[in-house]
């Protein structure tokens, strides 16, 4: 096998969802093991990489293998960021106090990990990876309770999971992919999602671009973004807890930001139960929609001539 075949074999040995075994996720795992093609995996280094200066690079002098610039998000947020929740790689070792998106952000392989995949194509891979699955189990476990509450889990229609933050505010963000989107979504692309420790922590970079929006600017969306291509439909959807509504104001500063955007824009506000929704009632923009987490088959309009569409 070629090397890039036999990491997508590690990958999936180790556990990692199919969307991570795919052929980014396995030159970052190259990158991240500093493992050329005449290389053996017992050679493989723990090396602290940063995503375009560090893994980027060593793919495309390695494996000539060139991705555009703004591919370095989808590394970050679709490979990265599930390789350190599954124990592979862990983030920013030798500085653990950097900011959440600083740009000295870095990963590296873990011990464990290293451990495991040195013996790769030996006959104590089958034991090394009984012994990875124990301990990086037990690491994600113990991770957990240090925060003091279990992380939120949301997984996408692609396979791809993610571990929110804990909180009511993601159990919202959560309810909004799995349970609202189905549901009065047809079509469905996930644009972009925050979580409250990463407000950016998906973003599809380049159908963002394609329909006007500006990248660099991204924090001003709201929590979930969801595009109908069908119906050239723009979901815009903030989850509601302590604040938030699409109020009047913030209707208005969406507009303004989206104003290169020609889709039909539909502002969406998420609350986790009627509670919380009626804390808000005289706050929420007209022509807008309101979903309850508690009843998620059901939506209240603010008025009475549609229903979900564009304003």
């Amino acid at each position: 096998m070629t090397k890039i075949e036999e990491a997508q074999e590690i990958l999936h040995e180790l556990g990692l969802p199919k969307a991570q075994q795919n052929e980014i996720s396995a030159y970052t795992l190259l990158a991240l093991c500093n493992i050329k093609e005449g290389d053996g995996w017992l050679n493989s280094k723990r090396l602290s990489l940063g995503v375009s200066k560090g893994v980027m690079t060593f793919i495309s002098e390695n494996y000539k293998r060139e991705y555009a610039p703004n591919t370095r998000e989808t590394i970050r947020r679709q490979v990265l960021h599930q390789f350190v929740q599954a124990g592979i790689v862990d983030y920013n070792p030798d500085n653990p106090h950097l900011p959440v998106n600083s740009p000295r952000a870095h990963y590296a392989i873990s011990e464990i990990a290293l451990k495991t995949i040195r013996t790769y194509n030996t006959k104590k891979w089958k034991q090394s990876l009984v012994k990875f699955k124990d301990q990086a189990g037990e690491l994600k476990n113990k991770y957990s309770n240090d925060r003091g509450m279990a992380r939120v889990p949301l997984r996408l229609p692609d396979g791809t999971t993610f571990l929110l933050s804990p909180g009511t505010h993601n159990k919202v963000i959560a309810s909004i992919i799995e349970e609202f989107v189905p549901r009065f979504v047809h079509h469905a692309y996930l644009l972009y999602f925050g979580d409250t420790e990463n407000k950016d922590l998906f973003i599809d970079q380049e159908l963002l671009e394609s329909i006007g929006i500006t990248i660099n600017e991204h924090s001003k969306l709201p929590d979930v973004v969801i595009f109908d291509k069908s119906k050239n439909w723009l979901y815009l959807i903030e989850a509601v807890t302590s604040h938030g509504p699409m109020s009047p104001k913030r209707v208005v500063e969406l507009e303004e930001f989206l104003k290169n955007c020609s889709s039909g824009k539909i502002y969406v506000s998420a609350f986790p139960d009627f509670s919380e929704f009626k804390k808000h009632t005289n706050n929420i923009a007209w022509d807008t929609e309101v979903w309850i987490m508690e009843f998620p088959e059901h939506m209240i309009h603010f008025n009475g001539d549609r229903f979900l569409g564009p304003r």
